[in-house]
């Protein structure tokens, strides 16, 4: 199946060309990287060293360890410093919706050619190219189809990794961004060898006792706001400790938040410790679409998608509610 003009021919003709012509990269995603980031990172790479490029991964070393649901990705090849030729390399961002939620100095220098490939409709633009896809389900889609433009073979490995952003970021094919591509890559990518079950189970099933617990404590401390219509779980740093869970086990504790009966907005803030740059990060998640949680994330200089969202803060928890609700209040007229 090539479905290549389907998405922004002149973008991805224009990103094909770059990848062609250049023969050294250096690919990255967001920090706090999901499936679609980690999956759309790891095929871009498979594809490019197919190509017979020069390609390496880099994500700071304070990503690691990446959440349980993502271990299982052969990523112990990512670089956590600068490569030594990186003035010889041109830049993917993948999944990135702006330059700074790769907050490093190394590559937000005006020398460093870079190529922007991702789906955020509030994407910068940062990139010297800009391959950005609104209606595509997720980067990975956005792969795929430049390995098809490329006449690239999709090898199980490619096809692995792909299928993790796939069905992550369509929250198992449930979410609204799910269409009829979306299936068919999928069909496309499993007749390429993805081990379904295999996959399913990695990313859902192989949940620790640790993390178990520290959704307990969550669950157990949800709070209600704006009249109910925020629900809000607060993870802090007493309930890494009593839990034995780390915080790169909160990945999915969201999701249970917007499943609550009633609300419009779920929100979960949790401490970082030393793994961010910030005291806390929060993820905001919109039930039925009306609130726009991606406008409320940039204000402090996050983004993502309408209906999920998420950024870093210094902000007190009171402070930070007090915000949350006041932004929830104005786009609902209430």
């Amino acid at each position: 199946m090539n479905e290549a003009t389907d998405i922004g021919a002149t973008a991805i003709e224009r990103v094909a060309g770059e990848i062609r012509r250049r023969e050294r990269f250096l690919l990255t995603a967001h920090e706090g990287p999901d499936g679609d980031a980690l999956g759309s990172l790891l095929g871009m790479h498979h594809l490019l060293t197919q190509l017979g490029k020069d390609s390496v991964m880099f994500l700071a070393a304070k990503e690691f360890p990446l959440p349980i649901e993502y271990r299982f990705l052969p990523l112990e090849e990512v670089f956590h410093e600068a490569p030594a030729d990186m003035a010889d390399r041109a830049a993917i961002f993948l999944d990135c919706g702006n330059v700074d939620r790769m907050p490093v100095d190394f590559l937000a220098g005006d020398n460093v050619f870079t190529i922007n490939i991702d789906h955020h409709h509030d994407n910068t633009l940062f990139g010297d190219v800009n391959l950005v896809e609104v209606d595509a389900s997720c980067t990975a889609e956005i792969v795929y189809q430049l390995a098809i433009l490329l006449d690239a073979e999709i090898t199980p490995e490619i096809a692995a990794a792909l299928y993790v952003g796939l069905v992550t970021d369509t929250g198992k094919f449930m979410y609204e961004n799910t269409n009829a591509r979306t299936h068919r890559i999928a069909a496309d990518l499993i007749e390429a060898g993805v081990p379904v079950d295999e996959t399913y189970r990695r990313l859902y099933e192989h949940v620790p006792l640790a993390k178990l617990r520290l959704l307990s404590r969550a669950l157990n401390g949800i709070q209600y706001h704006c009249d109910d219509k925020l629900v809000l779980a607060y993870i802090t740093a007493a309930d890494y400790e009593s839990s034995g869970a780390g915080e790169e086990m909160t990945e999915g504790i969201i999701d249970h938040l917007r499943s609550v009966e009633g609300a419009r907005v779920a929100v979960l803030i949790r401490d970082l410790g030393d793994r961010g740059r910030t005291a806390r990060k929060v993820s905001l998640r919109s039930s039925d679409g009306e609130v726009d949680v991606s406008a409320i994330a940039r204000v402090h200089g996050g983004g993502g998608h309408k209906r999920a969202a998420g950024f870093s803060t210094d902000l007190e928890p009171a402070a930070l509610v007090s915000f949350l609700c006041g932004e929830v209040s104005v786009q609902l007229g209430s």
